[in-house]
């Protein structure tokens, strides 16, 4: 029987959180391609430069726990990348467990995320344009400025 979704709490991510951010990848990587992969497959290079090493400056994040268990539930997170166009826009990593999607921690985590961010005006989704996520982070007054390869780029005014 799964615990009740909605008793969780949600807390800053430390550098000793790098396997929950390894499972929580792992969460996204389901999604994002709608078949199920390897575990081994989020250890690939384009994966896993959103978790290695966590901790880095400029590493930010939160992650919601299960309130009896503390179990990770849900987790959002960024770090700065550089691109070859010098663009310096954050990558947003972000999933909940699908045994728990569809409750608002989704929802929750991005708020948490936004209130602590608030000059992130700029944010890169490695999704499809029809990733549920797109339409989450426009409720969060998120646009998309940009699509190509997978990768959405969208941006707030602040």
């Amino acid at each position: 029987m799964l615990s009740d979704p909605t008793n969780y709490q949600i807390r800053p991510l430390a550098s000793a959180d790098e396997a929950i951010l390894w499972e929580m990848l792992y969460e996204a990587v389901q999604t994002a391609g709608g078949e199920t992969a390897s575990r081994d497959a989020i250890r690939r290079p384009e994966y896993a430069r959103y978790v290695e090493n966590w901790g880095q400056q400029g590493d930010v994040g939160f992650v919601a726990q299960e309130a009896n268990s503390n179990q990770a539930i849900g987790a959002v997170w960024f770090r700065p990348f550089m691109t070859e166009a010098k663009d310096s826009s954050s990558e947003l990593a972000f999933a909940v467990r699908s045994t728990h999607r569809r409750h608002g921690i989704g929802a929750a985590l991005l708020t948490q995320w936004v209130r602590a961010n608030p000059e992130q005006s700029a944010v890169r989704l490695r999704v499809a344009p029809t990733n549920p996520a797109v339409r989450l982070y426009e409720r969060f007054g998120f646009k998309v400025t940009n699509e190509s390869d997978g990768v959405v780029t969208m941006r707030r005014e602040i």
